[in-house]
Formats: C-alpha cells, sequence, structure tokens
C-alpha cells in the first residue's frame, strides 16, 4: 500500500502538477541573474509556468479527448441517448457531456441539434449542464493541483446537478418554452461513416489545433490573472472575502464567476492562485463552476434557444446546485484537501 502511495505521489507531483518543471524554471530565472523572492521576478516564474504546464496538460488532453469523441459523432449520441428513457437518459446525457467541448458556447448548437432531433429536452439540459461543467479535461486538471479527492468528488457533485436539473426541467414539462423553431426543425439522420484508427487520429489532431487556437487566449488571461493574485494581491484581502471567516463567501464567489467567460483551462490559474491565498476550496470550486456553466455569452446563445422563462429555471438550477456544492466542498474540506 505504501509502495502504491509512493508511487501516486510521484504521479500527482511530478506528472500532473509538473513540479519539476517549476523548478526548471526558478532554477533558469536565478541563472540569469533574477531575483526569486522579487515579486516580478515571482509573477513571472508563475506564468511561465502554468503557461507551459497547462498548454501540456491542454494538447494532451484535447487529443485524447477528441479521438474518444470520434466515437460520439451528434447521430450516435442522438441514437444513444434515444435508448433511454426516465432518469437513465438524463444519466447518460450527463455522461456523454463529459467528451464534450470545454465551453458552454461550443456545447449550445449539440443542444439545439439534439433537442431538434426530438430528444427530452430535460435529458438535453442535464447534457448542457455536464458539457463545460465536469468534462473529462476538468478531471486531469483539478487532480493536478487540488488531488484525486477532490477531482472526483467535483465530477461527481457536476454530474448531480446535471442529472437532477435535467430531470426536474422534465418533471415541469418546460418544452412548450423551447422556441418553435427549433421544435419544427428536424434533423437529417445521416449515419456516421467507419473511421480507420488514421481518420480518428487525423481528427483528433485536427481538433487539438482548432480547440487550442480558441482556448490559448483565455488560457494567457487566466495565467496572468493567476500570477497577480499569486503576487500581488495581500492574502489577507482573499481570505477576508472568501476566506472561513466569510460565510457568504460560496455566494460571492459564483456572483463574480458568472460575468466571466473561459473554459476549465483559463480558470484554473486563478482558482489555483486563490486557493494558495487561503480562500476556502469550496468557494473557489464554485467560482470555477459558474464561469464555465453560466458566462454572459453562453446565456445569450441559449436565449436565442429557449424563452426567458426556460432560460431563468436553466440559471436558477445550476446557481442554486452550484452554491450547494460550494458549501458541501467547505464542509468537507478538512477531510479532503
Amino acid at each position: 500500500m505504501q509502495l502504491l502511495k509512493t508511487i501516486w505521489d510521484f504521479f500527482q507531483q511530478q506528472v500532473l502538477s509538473m513540479k519539476w518543471l517549476n523548478d526548471l524554471i526558478g532554477s533558469l530565472l536565478g541563472t540569469v541573474g533574477l531575483d526569486l523572492t522579487n515579486r516580478w521576478t515571482g509573477s513571472l516564474q508563475f506564468f511561465l509556468y502554468d503557461v507551459i504546464k497547462i498548454t501540456i496538460l491542454l494538447c494532451t488532453l484535447i487529443f485524447v479527448i477528441s479521438y474518444i469523441q470520434s466515437f460520439f459523432p451528434p447521430e450516435r449520441s442522438k441514437k444513444i441517448l434515444g435508448r433511454f428513457r426516465g432518469l437513465g437518459a438524463n444519466i447518460v446525457a450527463a455522461l456523454l457531456g463529459t467528451v464534450t467541448p470545454f465551453c458552454s458556447c461550443s456545447s449550445i448548437p449539440l443542444f439545439i441539434g439534439f433537442t431538434s432531433a426530438g430528444l427530452p429536452v430535460g435529458v438535453t439540459f442535464s447534457f448542457l449542464i455536464s458539457s463545460p461543467m465536469v468534462d473529462l479535461g476538468s478531471l486531469v486538471l483539478l487532480m493536478s493541483i487540488f488531488g484525486a479527492k477532490v477531482a472526483v468528488i467535483y465530477v461527481i457533485f457536476g454530474l448531480v446537478i446535471a442529472v437532477l436539473g435535467g430531470s426536474l426541467i422534465e418533471k415541469l414539462h418546460m418544452e412548450r418554452h423551447v422556441e418553435s423553431f427549433i421544435l419544427t426543425a428536424g434533423s437529417v439522420d445521416i449515419e456516421s461513416p467507419d473511421l480507420t484508427v488514421k481518420d480518428r487520429l487525423i481528427y483528433a489532431k485536427e481538433q487539438m489545433v482548432s480547440t487550442f487556437k480558441k482556448v490559448f487566449p483565455y488560457v494567457l488571461i487566466g495565467v496572468g490573472i493567476g500570477a497577480v493574485i499569486h503576487n500581488w494581491i495581500p492574502e489577507e484581502w482573499v481570505v477576508t472575502v472568501l476566506g472561513s471567516k466569510n460565510p457568504f463567501g460560496v455566494v460571492l464567489a459564483t456572483l463574480i464567476g458568472v460575468p466571466m467567460y473561459a473554459d476549465i483551462f483559463g480558470t484554473i490559474p486563478i482558482a489555483e492562485a486563490l486557493f494558495a491565498k487561503g480562500a476556502q476550496l469550496g468557494s473557489v470550486l464554485s467560482f470555477m463552476m459558474a464561469v464555465t456553466t453560466l458566462s454572459l455569452p453562453s446565456m445569450v446563445m441559449l436565449r436565442k434557444a429557449v424563452k426567458p422563462k426556460l432560460l431563468a429555471l436553466f440559471i436558477a438550477i445550476c446557481t442554486a446546485g452550484i452554491i450547494l456544492v460550494g458549501y458541501l466542498f467547505n464542509a468537507l474540506q478538512p477531510l479532503i484537501a
């Protein structure tokens, strides 16, 4: 058992977290004569380390996930979802959401396609909630910073929000609040061609390059904000606003996250810096969930597909779920962090 723990700790610290990379960058900066205790140097080290680390993880994850995704094109996903009914359909939809693109805006076109194909609206909303919130990339990235326990529980909680949220929308019979042009659009059921391994590898490479170009600016912005928080924002400020002494820290973190737009890769550096400064785990994770699930651009896009009442219900379900998860994580923090 001790051997397994040693192997896992090495994997966690040196493969996922890439501590060796941080040490290497620090050594290189020291070699060129920079003072590592200086705030500017510390910000530069944080920026270089996180950008390189996230880029490596980003490209690897996108390639792997895109390869998996090649087995689940929209036509096949619709057929899979169509085989299930009730709660089982919501669970399958939430799980399928974990192998889709990384941001909420990328998931909305698929949501529209599934709804147009006649799938129950509650099922499609389970997909829409889980897709940006708990993709496979989030699991690995969270493990690299917060450890396996936090990452797994985060994904489980996210899937629970997706399943319960979609089920509630289904029970309330909200189909009439979907815009009529979507309900009457229909879809062409085209069989996906059988792809060879080479075809899937080419597809994965193309998706990796395309997604990287879209995501990388947000990575730079997120890492830049994280570097500022890490080296320039006083720890007592973060503790006061998001620490254990503020019972409304989770609510504030959620509300702060809503207007922002980024994916999991852009929010990770900010979350890492906030946590290092003393923010509670639940507040940090609530911020991440809010940014990735309830960003203003994605809500504007979603409004084109659904009427205000359904949009408001979706926002209310996600917000309540995110806040509840945040407080649960705060309660569990002594046991899992």
